[in-house]
């Protein structure tokens, strides 16, 4: 018999949710075939089989939490798939052997099975099979057993404290459908609000003729192209402009450590992109050493990632500052919120014809607002302030940025 644990998670994760088993009781795997994908806080892991053989046993089914380095199952070496055939009499066997097990409660499972009222007793106790000693035939778990077993360490809720809902016609509750919130989204929610309790946000506001940056897009868009195999975006003047006013402004750059500011003389960007499961944040590493093309680059197959639920651990850890572009949803103004522990997001928005004094003139412009949250315990509204001005300053005239000014 071989175990199927959880992988490592990564750096502060200590549990996961079974998202989906790719496999069933009694099904043939192959050594590293895809056994089943587990969800976390900030990525989906796939769990391939340790050796080939019949999977025996699924200890965690789909939906429950599982803790780091636990067992999700067991599988059967050297077994072949004929040797499936012979299950069922071997589980209906081990049925007639049970007192009061039922259809319901066989399993295909070859070795020693635990009592059916001791599963159920588990279950609603929060307890694994490794969490209890079995006194039975051969180990077996009884259910006195589990009333024996000590109770399971509490783990905190995934989720915030749920208000309970107001009263719901019968007509209305017809056409309501309820949907367990996933871990991400939960996680998102946790540490969203986590961040309005915690930094002293604030948000200020400034607006950015964009005129200077789309006519240097439409003369070089092409060359870039052709040269570097990667389109010329917005998105890498911006990384640019941000990376000049962290200089500039190094606390907006620096994030709280107890009573210690750390100020970081790096800058890892992060990018924030919308999934189908919600919104993640992969990082751009040393955005601050990067051109334009490699910004451009590393963007294009970190958001490619994202999507496809591919990102790892690594791509998600250690952002110094975030930018949040809600423009390509069609937002016009927000107030984007903290991804703690940074102090700064910078957010964009909708890129939109207004009228614009430039001169004495009222001339038609490109315009587009931009919003800095930052935390207020660390960052002054001087250098808030002055951080996006600098911002400014840099995407309206895009020259700045090659001479670091």
């Amino acid at each position: 018999m071989t175990d199927v644990m959880v992988p490592a998670l990564g750096e502060s994760v200590s549990e996961a949710t079974v998202s989906t088993w790719f496999k069933k009781v009694g099904d043939v795997v192959k050594q590293d075939e895809m056994l089943c994908e587990l969800e976390t806080d900030k990525v989906s892991v796939e769990v391939p089989a340790p050796a080939s053989g019949v999977l025996a046993e699924i200890l965690v089914q789909e939906g429950e939490t599982v803790a780091a380095n636990a067992r999700l199952g067991i599988i059967s070496e050297g077994a072949a798939a004929p040797a499936t055939k012979d299950e069922p009499k071997a589980e209906k066997a081990e049925a007639v052997n049970s007192p009061g097990a039922g259809p319901e409660t066989m399993t295909e499972r070859k070795d020693v099975e635990d009592a059916p009222s001791a599963k159920k007793a588990m279950a609603e106790a929060g307890l694994t099979r490794d969490q209890v000693q079995g006194s039975g035939r051969d180990g077996r778990v009884m259910k006195e057993d589990v009333a024996k077993a000590p109770a399971p360490a509490a783990s905190p809720a995934p989720t915030p404290a749920a208000i309970p809902r107001g009263p719901v016609s019968t007509d209305d509750a017809s056409r309501e459908e309820r949907v367990k919130m996933t871990r991400l989204r939960a996680t998102i929610a946790r540490r969203l609000k986590d961040a309005q309790n915690t930094a002293a946000m604030l948000t200020t506001y400034n607006e950015v003729d964009m005129s200077g940056i789309m006519a240097l897009r439409n003369e070089y868009k092409d060359a870039f192209e052709k040269k570097h195999g990667t389109k010329l975006g917005f998105m890498s003047f911006f990384v640019k402009a941000c990376t000049h006013a962290l200089k500039e402004v190094p606390e907006v750059n620096a994030e709280i450590d107890g009573g210690d500011v750390i100020y970081k003389h790096y800058v890892h960007m992060g990018v924030a992109v919308g999934t189908p499961n919600g919104l993640v944040v992969p990082v751009v590493r040393d955005a601050d050493q990067m051109g334009f093309a490699q910004i451009e680059k590393t963007i294009a197959q970190l958001g490619a990632r994202a999507r496809d639920g591919k990102l790892s651990m690594a791509d998600m850890q250690g952002g110094s500052f975030t930018i949040s572009n809600g423009g390509v949803y069609g937002s016009l103004m927000s107030s984007p919120i903290l991804n703690p522990p940074q102090s700064g997001i910078l957010g964009m928005h909708k890129i939109q014809d207004r009228p614009v004094v430039v001169n004495g003139q009222i001339v038609i412009r490109p315009m587009m607002y931009l919003a800095l949250s930052y935390d207020h315990r660390i960052v002054d509204g001087k250098g808030a302030v002055t951080f996006l001005v600098r911002v400014k300053e840099a995407l309206e005239d895009p020259r700045r940025l090659l001479m670091d000014l």
